[in-house]
């Protein structure tokens, strides 16, 4: 019943050797048996069941369409109407979205079908899963260890074969970061290239839904049917959608760019640096050209992301004030008191640190010193990575510079939390595409990951050298 292309799985379905109502109970059936790494929050069985006999009328009579019987997972911080929406968040509590994300009404409008919605770090605020109001995922290679984050469940989703796919964000690396740490692809596209309608907001200037898939061809598939234009998101992108479905192994040779001292740093895990190198000397091999780069303002990745990161998410989170929906405390005694205690009842740990510094930020006295500095020095970032590109086509890296950590350990201290997304907030700092692939595993068995930086809306080259280092291996 495992399928891992969805090429495959639906030559099975045309070929009668299984049906979609056959794959759905498979899927449901392992979830169960898989409560305990805490991957779902809801799961939509019956819906399930009765949509997998729809499609499965639709393939018999060579009416389906794209996507047909793929069973896909949901982050909890996408829309799907009448269906419930908390963001990993108490304050969120009893919520049921009135609408559909565009990015997953194109997957319903290709008869894909909607397993559940996916546990995640709260407001997709965390590289760990741990942030969450409903407790960790595990991650399923070693389930004393954490899956990442944000979109943690989400990688464990399909790690562990509970579902084809899974639909994420990217913030920071919330979808790269757990695909390493889980061993699965997965792919954030250009900054607007899909369209963030439906998608909670918590820094709407880097946010990007992404995949997480068994192979690169998913997630060019999926990614065809979510990008392109969308009236509800003045941010989106108009650019023709290529053809990404189309991706192939291009024999071409190509200029590969890593930066020498990142990797070369004494943080980076011994095991993460040696498949690094290892995988840049196949690439040697094959007759691509290695171009090391020098990138001394990399220093300045992290705190400029995590500057403008907060103050977009303190004014985002302004909207769930215990009022209009979600929790509202039983406690107040007046309106300012309903607003303080449902917010900080609703609220988290993480979430709560993040707004009370994201506040701080736009502050009158600091908003220059922080805020306006930090988005000068975004724009020097983007300058220097687009110089670069016209020195090279791709520039690689781990796509973390551990394994997957144990549950537990991080969250003590901050910044070494924080340090966990250094390779993977360069593409939503410039808004580039960067896609992970296994990179194979440590001495331990756990998975570790590679990252590719492309140009800006150059998935489809990305993935096309994705494919060709894997058929070099």
């Amino acid at each position: 019943m495992i399928h891992y292309t969805y090429a495959t799985y639906r030559k099975a379905l045309l070929n009668k050797e299984t049906t979609v109502t056959e794959t759905v109970e498979y899927f449901l059936e392992n979830i169960e048996q898989n409560k305990d790494l805490n991957v779902f929050l809801e799961i939509y069985e019956e819906e399930a069941l009765e949509n997998a006999l729809l499609i499965q009328e639709k393939i018999n009579t060579g009416t389906a369409g794209k996507l047909a019987g793929m069973v896909i997972g949901i982050k909890d911080v996408l829309a799907y109407k009448n269906h419930g929406l908390q963001s990993g968040s108490k304050i969120l509590e009893g919520f049921k979205s009135q609408f559909t994300a565009t990015a997953i009404q194109r997957l319903i409008d290709q008869d894909a079908i909607i397993i559940g919605r996916q546990n995640c770090d709260e407001f997709a605020m965390g590289s760990s899963n741990e942030n969450s109001a409903f407790g960790p995922t595990l991650n399923f290679a070693d389930k004393t260890r954490v899956p990442g984050g944000s979109s943690g469940a989400s990688a464990v989703a399909v790690q562990a074969n509970l579902c084809h796919a899974s639909i994420g964000s990217d913030t920071g690396g919330s979808v790269r970061q757990p695909a390493g740490f889980c061993g699965v692809v997965g792919l954030k596209p250009t900054y607007s290239r899909i369209s963030r309608w439906g998608l909670a907001a918590y820094a709407s200037s880097f946010d990007c839904i992404g995949t997480i898939t068994h192979s690169i061809e998913d997630a060019a598939l999926l990614l065809e049917i979510m990008a392109g234009n969308d009236q509800y998101d003045s941010t989106v992108s108009e650019l023709n959608v290529e053809d990404y479905s189309q991706v192939n192994s291009s024999e071409k040779k190509y200029r590969i760019g890593y930066f020498e001292d990142a990797i070369n740093s004494s943080a980076i895990d011994s095991e993460v640096k040696e498949k690094t190198f290892a995988k840049l000397e196949s690439l040697k091999k094959a007759g691509h050209t290695l171009v090391p780069l020098s990138f001394p303002k990399m220093k300045y990745l992290l705190p400029t992301y995590y500057i403008l990161t907060m103050a977009e998410a303190s004014s985002n989170l302004s909207r769930y004030d215990g009022i209009r929906y979600g929790h509202r405390t039983a406690n107040a005694k007046n309106l300012e008191d309903l607003y303080k205690k449902s917010r900080s009842e609703g609220f988290g740990k993480e979430v709560k640190k993040r707004i009370m510094l994201g506040s701080f930020i736009l502050s009158a006295d600091y908003y220059d010193a922080y805020y306006t500095k930090a988005q000068r020095v975004r724009r020097i970032i983007k300058d220097e990575t687009d110089a670069f590109f016209k020195k090279v086509d791709f520039i690689v890296s781990p796509t973390t510079p551990t394994p997957a950590f144990k549950i537990g350990i991080k969250p003590k201290d901050p910044m070494e939390m924080f340090l966990a997304d250094i390779f993977t907030v360069h593409a939503n700092v410039v808004g580039l595409p960067s896609v992970s692939i296994p990179n194979g595993k440590n001495t331990e068995d756990l998975p570790i990951g590679f990252q590719i930086l492309g140009t800006e809306f150059g998935e489809k080259n990305m993935l096309e050298f994705a494919l060709n280092i894997q058929k070099i291996n």
